[in-house]
């Protein structure tokens, strides 16, 4: 697995917890772990940010050049084909 694969499946879990503690906030009934949640919610939400900046800044990730980001994409996809083929 090189560093591209960590650094993606780390971006996608830290989507997933913002997205988790989103959701936990609108159903919890207590002001109190209201709070606790939304505290956490913002770290996540800085991992995330600090993730997705390591990868763009080490052209992982073409958050702003869509063009770009689809060719990387599909020359992953297309190296992930070649991996399964062999």
């Amino acid at each position: 697995m090189d560093d591209m694969a960590i650094a993606t499946d780390l971006l996608l879990s830290a989507k997933a917890g913002v997205r988790n503690y989103a959701v936990a906030i609108t159903e919890t009934a207590t002001p109190e772990v209201r709070e606790v949640l939304k505290k956490q919610l913002d770290k996540a939400i800085d991992a995330h940010e600090k993730i997705a900046q390591y990868m763009i800044d080490n052209e992982m990730y073409h958050a702003y050049d869509i063009k770009e980001q689809i060719s990387h994409d599909l020359k992953k996809a297309d190296k992930a084909l070649e991996l399964t083929e062999k």
